[in-house]
């Protein structure tokens, strides 16, 4: 077993497995599909790749189906555990607030475009902001708020928060194209 440098996307699939138990890649896929994927986006291919990379360094196992499809279930080690609960204790990792929007880098060059193509912008933010507060809404309303889904609920929150208050911003600029800051 070697030593590797662990990512967020490494406590991120250590989180997962330690939360719901053993998974596949295609099970975490999912996961992240109807949670952690509203607020930290990365390429799924990463969900293929680093449960192997993971096992192979001792933060999992690893268990292959001996006929079908051959998927392999992972499942946490004690080292893993270790690990994510070290990640979890400290408080120094943020590394600040990102907002990764391809919407806001588009607004940033607004000026180089009329105010039509501003406002369509806008309206089109504005039809994804209130498609994902929907779908997180839908998520909270069914969800039981107890146990270990207090703390996802809890981000969840902050989700629905995040896209109110984009929802609002894109209003603005919608009905000022060639104010936007103001």
């Amino acid at each position: 077993m070697s030593s590797i440098t662990l990512t967020p996307t490494s406590h991120l699939v250590l989180g997962l497995i330690a939360g719901t138990g053993p998974a596949t890649s295609y099970d975490l896929k999912k996961l992240v599909g109807i949670s952690i994927g509203y607020f930290w986006t990365f390429p799924h291919s990463q969900l293929y790749a680093e449960p192997v990379r993971l096992a192979e360094a001792g933060y999992l196992t690893a268990e292959e189906e001996a006929r079908g499809r051959r998927r392999r279930l992972y499942s946490i080690t004690g080292k893993g555990r270790e690990a994510l609960s070290a990640w979890l204790r400290d408080s120094s990792a943020s590394e600040g607030y990102e907002i990764r929007d391809l919407g806001v880098l588009k607004l940033f060059f607004g000026g180089l475009v009329d105010s039509d193509a501003v406002r369509a912008l806008a309206e089109k933010q504005m039809s994804m902001h209130r498609r994902v507060l929907g779908e997180l809404e839908t998520i909270e309303a069914g969800a039981d708020g107890g146990g270990q889904l207090a703390f996802p609920l809890r981000t969840l929150q902050l989700g629905k928060q995040v896209s109110r208050v984009c929802l609002e911003f894109w209003t603005e600029v919608a009905e000022r194209p060639d104010l936007s800051s103001a």
